[in-house]
């Protein structure tokens, strides 16, 4: 609580002392870091320093970046957590194993996301190197102890404590692993409703640990509609009907999801972990596409055969002239005008979207505390 301050001269410069004092403590009380983890959503460029091929490196990523040049984000602009950071004042993060990330820019946070990776250890193995969720958490110590090099133990636990956090997992664990191919490993080992049972026990020992690692305000976002999305258009979809198998996957999942969140939450007594429905976000727009300004929902801008969903997106693919009217940047990912979409929701949905609570509440609550 600012005090008041007692003012021998003009009332005039005392208000702007005021205003000039309670705007720089609202401006260290707003300066929080962000980490991000999980798959191709939300990776920023870390796969460019990996032999694999889950990368976005070539044009015509990037195309809509302010460099107009890939960088490893599978957009043709902006990602979810680049327009996250945007929206609330702070600087993009930079990818975990850029040699950039030093010094003073360890403190504004880190994304240790990696395209092609799920919840489980052997989903996207396809991809060859690339870092599994495990992996990610142990980067995360390793930061921290970067960072406690910095700017001592003690500043680098409320530094964690008070950061925001994003994580999206799940949608590789279906896409490349289950329906990756006809009879897979894992579709014979599990019944889909079982398998999704498998994958939840799983998540709840990565965010626990993520908890153990000092998160305590965590976005986790659910899977999208698998079904939907141009690549599984093209494979599964004479008509351009949603595959009916990857929705019922979504179905079963992003309920149990939820309340694993809801359980979590409980055990903590506290709001660590906060549900964010991605798979509605993305229907508004995919059932309703020109109520948001795009002319398809089906059609991705970057890609070849039928809906632009076969294979990936390459400088000798069909590409759109406006990404702003395609809801699908590439055979599986939202253009940037769709992920801005998504993040308003974020950002201010109702409970229909964001559980407990949107990012906004979260901002103005951890601002009074």
């Amino acid at each position: 609580m600012t005090k008041m301050m007692s003012c021998s001269f003009s009332s005039f410069s005392c208000t702007i002392i005021l205003v000039l004092s309670l705007f720089a403590s609202s401006l260290q009380v707003e300066a929080r870091a962000f980490f991000v983890f999980g798959d191709s959503l939300v990776d920023n460029g870390n796969n460019n320093y990996l032999i694999t091929s889950a990368r976005a490196d070539s044009p015509p990523y990037g195309i809509d970046y302010p460099s107009h040049r890939p960088t490893g984000r599978f957009s043709n602009g902006l990602n979810i957590p680049d327009i996250i950071s945007e929206q609330l004042g702070m600087e993009p993060t930079l990818p975990y194993l850029s040699p950039e990330l030093t010094g003073d820019k360890l403190l504004i946070g880190a994304n240790f996301a990696s395209a092609g990776v799920g919840i489980l250890n052997d989903t996207g193995i396809q991809f060859l190197n690339i870092i599994r969720i495990g992996k990610q958490l142990e980067y995360f110590e390793q930061y921290q102890r970067r960072v406690t090099a910095v700017i001592g133990a003690e500043q680098t636990q409320q530094l964690v404590n008070s950061a925001l956090v994003l994580i999206t997992l799940g949608g590789n664990d279906f896409v490349n692993n289950y329906y990756l191919v006809p009879f897979s490993a894992r579709s014979r080992q599990f019944a889909l409703p079982d398998y999704v049972r498998y994958l939840i026990s799983e998540y709840r020992k990565i965010l626990q640990k993520l908890y153990e690692l000092g998160a305590r305000r965590v976005l986790v976002t659910g899977t999208g509609p698998m079904g939907c999305v141009p690549a599984e258009l093209a494979q599964r979809s004479p008509t351009g009907e949603c595959a009916v198998e990857l929705q019922r996957a979504a179905s079963l999942f992003n309920p149990q999801l939820t309340q694993l969140l809801s359980d979590l939450n409980s055990q903590l007594a506290a709001d660590v972990f906060v549900a964010a429905n991605t798979y509605a976000m993305h229907m508004d727009f995919v059932s309703n596409p020109q109520a948001y300004g795009f002319v398809t929902s089906k059609i991705a801008c970057c890609g070849q055969g039928p809906y632009n969903g076969i294979g990936l997106c390459t400088p000798l693919s069909n590409l759109c002239p406006n990404r702003d009217l395609y809801a699908f940047w590439d055979p599986f990912h939202p253009s940037e005008k769709a992920n801005r979409i998504i993040v308003q929701q974020i950002l201010t949905g109702s409970s229909t979207y964001m559980n407990p609570m949107n990012l906004s509440s979260i901002m103005a609550l951890d601002s009074r505390t």
